[in-house]
């Protein structure tokens, strides 16, 4: 009788160790935006707020009309005023 209970106690011994061996499972993280569509996210707000922000200097602060400031003249013009200013 004495083997039985040896026999369960070695039974009961490889199952408490072999669950106290396992390392807790890690939950894998899907991202629901990818790296690679998060930065071409970025650069198209980036690209949008310059934008915005050169039509509300040039519109509302300056004495244009907002929708000038897409133009290449106005850039253009910009640019003469800058290169005649440091000659």
């Amino acid at each position: 009788m004495s083997s039985i209970t040896r026999e369960k106690y070695r039974q009961e011994k490889k199952t408490t160790d072999a669950a106290e061996e396992e390392k807790p499972v890690q939950k894998v993280r899907v991202r629901l935006i990818p790296i690679w569509l998060r930065l071409i996210l970025v650069l198209i707000f980036f690209a949008l707020a310059a934008i915005c922000g050169a039509m509300i200097g040039y519109g509302v602060i300056g004495d244009g009309h907002p929708v000038d400031v897409l133009k290449p003249s106005t850039w253009q013009h910009i640019i003469d005023l800058v290169e005649k200013e440091t000659e």
